[in-house]
Parts: C-alpha cells; sequence; structure tokens
C-alpha cells in the first residue's frame, strides 16, 4: 500500500503542482486555450485555486515524506478531490469537458483511502 500511495501521491503532485503554477504565473490570455473556463471567474479566483492546487500538491508529498504531520497527507488528498468535484461542477456549467477531472477525482479519492491505511 505504501508504494501505491507513493506512485500514485507523485502522480498527482506533478500534475498539481505544474497546474498550479500556470494558474499563478500566467496571465488570463495565456490561459484561454487551456482553460476556457477562466473568462468566468476573476484572476484572484484563479490565482488562489492555483495556490490551493499547489499547496495541496505540497501536502500530499511532504508530511509523510518528513514524517511531520503525516495526517495533513490526508487532508490534502480530502482538498483536492473537493477541488475536483468543484472543477466538474464548473465544466459542467461552462464548455462541459470533464475528461480530465474524473481521473483526478478517482487519484485523488485513491489517495485518500491509500493514506488512511498508514494513519
Amino acid at each position: 500500500m505504501n508504494i501505491a500511495y507513493w506512485i500514485l501521491a507523485g502522480l498527482l503532485a506533478l500534475f498539481y503542482l505544474y497546474a498550479g503554477a500556470m494558474k499563478v504565473s500566467r496571465t488570463r490570455e495565456q490561459l484561454r486555450p487551456m482553460m476556457a473556463w477562466v473568462d468566468r471567474l476573476a484572476m484572484p479566483a484563479v490565482r488562489s485555486i492555483g495556490a490551493v492546487e499547489f499547496l495541496g500538491a505540497l501536502g500530499l508529498v511532504l508530511p509523510p515524506l518528513t514524517g511531520v504531520a503525516p495526517a495533513l497527507a490526508l487532508a490534502a488528498a480530502l482538498g483536492l478531490a473537493t477541488l475536483q468535484i468543484g472543477a466538474i461542477l464548473v465544466h459542467l456549467n461552462t464548455d462541459r469537458r470533464i475528461g480530465i477531472n474524473i481521473p483526478l477525482l478517482i487519484g485523488a479519492a485513491g489517495t485518500v483511502w491509500l493514506a488512511t491505511t498508514w494513519l
């Protein structure tokens, strides 16, 4: 289970580090081709979502890696699953493209389950 957690958490962390960094650092015009929904939200909200993704990715990896408050990994996985539920709702109201959100939700839910096995 430990190996499965690290594989799944590592893949999710890589995705969310990249996606979060993009949302935090790029302009609306640069994000628009990849994320049509950015026109419906204020840029501070988009940047906040990016920061949550970035911090969630760190939360999946750093607590169990350092051994300091490993329960935070469970909280991070729950937060990322919740984020994806919100993302699915936003996408259903805008562009109806939820093809990437479903696997991310399943991955985050799997990480929640795997994180509960070693707490």
